[in-house]
């Protein structure tokens, strides 16, 4: 059986899970957080990073540099329309960043989210599992494969899922303690 498909599906998964929780603030400046922002400029949604340099200035602020200074304004708009809770100064040339100390709802607030992108990545590993599944079944229905296959099969499957929940469940961890700290 080649589970390659289900290995590249959870590489999926891991890098979903990734990208939601880098757009989850922490305390601590990250330009990562600028990634799911759109700016309506020349026309078109186009991402923060195409429109700007962006640079990490410490621990709590990030400077945001337009190649054009005449879309500074739109850049400032959707920054602040994300609802990443950022402070924005536009000064014309550049736009500033500061990350606000979290409060201890905020906190909470962000760990529930942190859950529930973490539960959306399990359901699409669990997807992912049962078509493997499905599919050894429909091979063993079919006499592709024996029955012994077929449990072999379904315990490497287990395997490989057991280990991959194992990993979404770790990049929690890591994340709730950002969020903590």
């Amino acid at each position: 059986m080649d589970f390659t498909k289900f290995k590249n599906d959870i590489e999926e998964v891991k890098n979903f899970l990734q990208k939601e929780f880098a757009g989850i603030r922490t305390g601590a400046a990250s330009v990562s957080i600028l990634d799911p922002i759109k700016v309506e400029a020349y026309g078109a949604q186009m991402p923060v990073d195409q429109l700007a340099s962006i640079s990490v200035e410490g621990a709590t602020s990030i400077l945001v540099t337009p190649f054009d200074t005449s879309i500074a304004g739109e850049i400032e708009k959707a920054i602040t329309n994300s609802g990443t809770g950022l402070a924005v100064s536009n000064s014309g040339s550049s736009i500033r960043l500061s990350f606000p100390g979290l409060t201890a709802d905020r906190r909470v607030m962000l760990v529930k989210l942190a859950k529930e992108k973490l539960e959306t990545a399990r359901v699409s590993l669990r997807n992912a599992r049962d078509d493997i599944r499905n599919d050894i079944l429909k091979q063993e229905k079919d006499g592709e494969i024996s029955e012994d296959d077929k449990f072999r099969f379904t315990e490497e499957m287990e395997k490989i899922s057991k280990e991959a929940s194992k990993n979404l469940d770790d990049m929690y961890e890591i994340k709730e303690k950002e969020i903590q700290e």
